[in-house]
């Protein structure tokens, strides 16, 4: 008997979401004083020295700092996801239409011991309210019942007493992401999140932060609890600061990651598969003068079954936001590269392994294209008409890098194998998204977005223009 959880059971779940966003509203407080925010990452936040305010406290803050003991305190809270989709010719083929309803519960405890000692846990319920009636079906990306998302204990310590040398011991369950997340994140957008189950130390030294983890991936088992067995490992050291003083200067990342993989698959060569990746990340701004840039590069060695791997990707982004503004405009262009296979199964894997990314941020909202065998450019905008308002454009066009090597999917895997077309173009993205902040709890946000198939896709199968389009709104506590 199926264990997949129907529409009827799910729909009051539903309905007790979207009653959250309004009904705590009523009770917020404009003279309130600044409190913490709600991160990505809620395992980054720390409430332990907020005090609500005497007038008009806000509906959750009788539970965001519980005094348990003079230097014991629990903080309580949670996220409410819901986001309709609607899909026309999915995947590039007719008849794939279908409009679906998404949902996501996170709750967590944080318990805190004096400067030392912390406890941090995170329930999830991803699901989908009926099915999914596209290629894949309800996937792992869309559904993970119940589970631990993060489950983590801390040990915290300052080196020689000084405060600005911070160092913390974590064991557990716990997100991942690092710098603009291209190649690790928790990856928010999807439904069910990632983590991973390891040992990290975090280096806090002045401005600087170094992580050294090891960890293993808990994959999603969609109707049983995660299991850390099914995932590859992963290991590496990533640190981020400024190079040194001033309004202009830079700042940089550098890492090294490394992941062990037991069957993996590049364009002929296969087996299990240790990859390493050495990269390093410079990010800025040009004094006031309203433009910024991000770059990045990374260079990857090691074995796919018998096969030798040497691949590299580069990116970068320069932005324009003229200062002082109507409207607080952004302006934006970007170019993506990531190598690809030149000869199948010759024993040398020239294809870059994009890890853990969030491709969503970079590769369009579609979620089809991959960093792997790649050059993207993009151009975009956005602006707030309203200070609660933010509207966002962009396009984004897709090659392969190599036209002996496969399209690739936003997860990695083959999107369109090579073969039965020498083109390189893919197509083109338009995006058109708006996010309306209706207070510090709940945003809505919308979108539609159009994928024009390139001459690639139209040479070698189904080649139909993609039209989607969502709704989500988020409540946070």
């Amino acid at each position: 008997m199926s264990t997949r959880p129907d529409a009827a059971r799910l729909a009051p779940i539903c309905l007790a979401i979207a009653g959250l966003a309004f009904a705590p509203a009523l009770a917020q407080n404009d003279t309130a004083p600044a409190r913490p925010s709600f991160k990505p990452n809620r395992s980054d936040e720390n409430w332990s020295a907020f005090t609500p305010p005497a007038d008009n406290p806000e509906f959750w803050d009788p539970i965001k700092n519980i005094r348990l003991a003079e230097d014991v305190s629990l903080s309580l809270g949670g996220e409410a996801r819901l986001r309709l989709e609607h899909w026309e010719d999915f995947a590039f083929a007719q008849p794939n239409d279908d409009t679906f309803l998404l949902g996501r519960v996170l709750l967590h405890a944080d318990l805190r011991a004096g400067e030392h000692i912390r406890a941090f846990v995170q329930g999830k319920s991803a699901f989908i309210v009926d099915d999914r009636d596209l290629p894949g079906g309800s996937r792992t990306l869309d559904v993970d019942t119940l589970d631990l998302q993060q489950g983590f204990g801390d040990f915290m310590f300052n080196l020689n007493d000084d405060a600005s040398r911070r160092v913390t011991i974590r064991l557990g369950r716990q997100e991942l992401a690092f710098g603009r997340q291209r190649l690790v994140s928790h990856l928010p957008w999807a439904n069910t999140l990632r983590s991973w189950d390891g040992a990290r130390l975090i280096f806090n030294v002045e401005k600087w932060r170094i992580d050294a983890f090891y960890t293993r991936y808990a994959a999603v088992q969609k109707y049983e609890f995660n299991d850390w067995q099914f995932g590859p490992d992963f290991w590496g050291v990533y640190a981020t600061g400024p190079i040194g003083e001033g309004e202009s200067t830079p700042s940089i990342d550098l890492y090294y990651l490394g992941v062990d993989t037991r069957a993996s698959a590049f364009n002929g060569d296969a087996g299990a598969e240790t990859r390493h990746t050495i990269g390093s990340r410079l990010f800025g701004r040009f004094g006031s003068s309203g433009f910024a840039y991000d770059a990045e590069g990374a260079f990857q060695f090691g074995e796919v079954g018998d096969a030798d791997v040497g691949a590299f990707m580069l990116a970068g982004e320069l932005s324009y936001t003229p200062p002082e503004c109507a409207w607080s405009p952004k302006f934006w262009i970007g170019a993506d590269y990531a190598s690809g296979d030149s000869t199948a199964g010759d024993g040398d894997v020239e294809t870059f392994n994009q890890l853990f990314p969030l491709g969503h941020a970079f590769f369009g909202y579609q979620d089809f294209i991959g960093r792997q065998n790649l050059v993207s450019a993009s151009i975009g905008a956005s602006a707030k008409p309203l200070p609660a308002l933010l509207l966002r454009a962009e396009v984004l066009s897709f090659w392969r890098a190599d036209n002996d090597d496969a399209l690739y999917n936003a997860g990695g895997g083959v999107l369109r194998a090579p073969g039965g077309s020498d083109e390189s173009h893919a197509g083109i993205e338009f995006d058109l998204t708006a996010v309306y902040t209706l207070d510090a709890h709940t945003a809505i946000e919308g979108g539609y977005s159009h994928f024009f198939t390139g001459d690639f896709l139209d040479e070698t199968g189904a080649s139909e223009d993609v039209d989607w389009l969502y709704l989500q709104m988020t409540y946070r506590f």
